[in-house]
């Protein structure tokens, strides 16, 4: 009697992939201290006026800190989870080099005049000014949680599955805002001023591989009245200078 051939049992795929879309509720400690949550009671413990902030993140897109971000595969929906995150995969090592001295002329210059823990932009990084002797301003270009071990408790509270809520996180992680468009069947077509259009070509095969959909571009002309407004504002801008 011929035996009829068992199927192999086949891997079973279970909790968060790589590139899922999900919402996360989660709190990050450093030396013991909240440093970023958007859970409200933790918030309130860093800034009794700060409101928590939805937080959808594509996993494995560098959303989060690296050691955060791998963590977050094969994790399951609805479970609270603590991890440790070693300061190499949260926000670096601190680096000697990035401690510089600088004249004090520089600060003058600009109407600053630094003292010990003031922050400031330079050179489009963030800097704290360590101490000050004489003309000299010895200042730290390091990540201010650089060389911290960290804490994340986190809870993954459910998978994006919606596409017009895909699209719009990716908008928002390369765009820095969401643009107008439009959810069609195989595709999703923004609609804008043609300065948008380069983005969006260089935004195509990303989005294709995230949200499983072909992007596209459509030209929507300025109203003749927002036009004549911008013109306007032009000729009384060149008149005051």
């Amino acid at each position: 009697m011929m035996e009829v051939a068992k199927k192999k049992d086949l891997p079973v795929i279970s909790g968060v992939q790589r590139n899922d879309f999900v919402e996360l509720k989660f709190t990050g400690y450093a030396n013991g201290s909240i440093f970023d949550s958007n859970i409200d009671e933790d918030l309130k413990k860093m800034s009794p006026d700060a409101r928590p902030k939805e937080t959808i993140v594509i996993v494995g897109e560098s959303m989060l800190v690296p050691g955060f971000d791998k963590e977050l595969e094969g994790k399951e929906i609805g479970k609270d989870y603590e991890i440790k995150v070693p300061a190499k995969e949260g926000f670096g090592e601190r680096r000697r080099e990035l401690i510089k001295t600088i004249p004090l002329k520089i600060f003058t210059d600009k109407k600053i005049n630094p003292y010990p823990g003031l922050v400031l932009a330079m050179d489009e990084n963030l800097a704290r000014v360590i101490t000050i002797s004489g003309a000299r301003v010895v200042t730290d270009f390091n990540k201010t949680l650089a060389g911290k071990d960290l804490v994340y408790k986190f809870n993954i509270v459910r998978k994006i599955t919606d596409d017009k809520e895909k699209a719009k996180t990716v908008f928002v992680q390369i765009f820095r805002f969401v643009p107008d468009f439009e959810l069609k069947e195989n595709e999703v077509v923004v609609k804008g001023p043609k300065v948008l259009e380069r983005f969006v070509e260089a935004l195509r095969e990303k989005f294709k591989e995230l949200v499983g959909k072909e992007l596209k571009f459509s030209l929507v002309e300025e109203k003749l009245e927002e036009k004549r407004e911008g013109k306007e504002g032009k000729q009384n801008s060149d008149k005051i200078q």
